[in-house]
């Protein structure tokens, strides 16, 4: 699993993902939550530019305290690889 966890409910084709995200208290202070938000965000707005990347639906991105931890590589390749591992399990 690591330290990012994806779940996803499909929409019908045409919309646009929409993404939320779970960053608990046990991951840091407001700052580090605040920061790891924000680096979810941009990761997964770069990801919904390629439909076939991020198909329509509702996305939630739960992380685990050890994501604090990761530098901006390694938390995208963790999240590519969560949503990656939806898209393998909807098939």
């Amino acid at each position: 699993m690591g330290p990012v966890t994806v779940v996803h409910v499909a929409d019908p084709p045409g919309g646009a993902p929409r993404v939320a995200s779970a960053v608990g208290r046990r991951v840091g202070g407001a700052v580090v939550r605040n920061r790891l938000r924000r680096r979810i965000r941009a990761i997964m707005t770069d990801l919904a530019r390629d439909p076939a990347a991020l198909p329509p639906g509702a996305y939630l991105v739960r992380v685990d305290p050890a994501a604090a931890d990761l530098d901006a590589a390694e938390l995208a390749r963790h999240l590519r690889a969560a949503v990656a591992r939806l898209q393998g399990a909807a098939r």
